[in-house]
């Protein structure tokens, strides 16, 4: 098991990062979701509540160029599930799932981003909730070594989550031009302390140049009761 801290800085630009487990109590699932931007577009962004979902939108809307890859629903949340995405995927997995399809039926029909020469690839979680516990699922959609006509797909199943343990997903390995992607499977790292303690830890081994915002949801697994948290670099 890795250090979650020391794995979110061991590279200035991981990109966009999904983290997911259990808390070191054990009652609790974990979500944590951040965005890092390099051009002004990108980190022109924060992080906003609606109702029990999140959404982007643009700090200063005058500066707004595209909105296509950085305006979405990142969470969305369902009668026993949730689901978070790096992109409008979101929305996809979640209109599947109200038609009884599932999580993977839904991203087979979603690609990595449409934004050469990088290929950003698609990051995904649900956590799906039964019986006080939960299990989850993580993808990452990318390019077959920057080929724009060659789509990799992979998933990863966790049941049974230990408490104090998670895995983190993330677009990129490193910085770079082109942007290299995330290569090999989710990273097992440490969940540790309450929410605010692990917002902390997160937000704080963040690149402070490249770092944009961070969302985290704990999520009672008896009650269903949800706390959470926004941190935004625009304020």
């Amino acid at each position: 098991m890795t250090d979650l801290k020391k794995e979110i800085s061991s590279t200035t630009y991981p990109g966009r990062g999904i983290i997911i487990g259990k808390s070191e109590d054990g009652k609790k699932a974990v979500i944590g979701y951040f965005i890092m931007g390099r051009s002004v577009n990108s980190r022109n962004r924060v992080f906003v509540k609606e109702g029990k979902d999140l959404k982007t939108q643009a700090f200063d809307p005058s500066q707004l160029v595209d909105p296509s890859l950085i305006i979405y629903a990142p969470v969305r949340t369902l009668e026993n599930c949730t689901v978070v995405t790096n992109g409008d995927q979101t929305d996809t997995v979640r209109d599947f799932i109200l038609e009884g399809k599932s999580f993977e039926d839904a991203l087979r029909t979603r690609t990595f981003e449409p934004d050469p020469p990088n290929f950003t690839p698609r990051i995904s979680g649900i956590l799906d909730f039964a019986d006080s516990d939960f299990s989850y699922k993580m993808s990452i959609l990318k390019s077959n070594e920057g080929r724009e006509e060659s789509a990799l797909r992979f998933f990863y199943e966790y049941e049974a989550p230990v408490a104090g343990e998670g895995h983190f997903i993330h677009t990129y390995k490193c910085d770079g031009n082109p942007i290299p992607s995330f290569e090999g499977e989710p990273t097992l790292v440490d969940i540790k302390g309450d929410i605010d303690a692990f917002t902390a830890n997160v937000w704080d081994s963040l690149n402070e140049d490249n770092k944009v915002s961070l969302y985290t949801r704990f999520i009672d697994l008896e009650t269903g009761e949800i706390e959470d948290r926004i941190v935004n670099k625009n304020v």
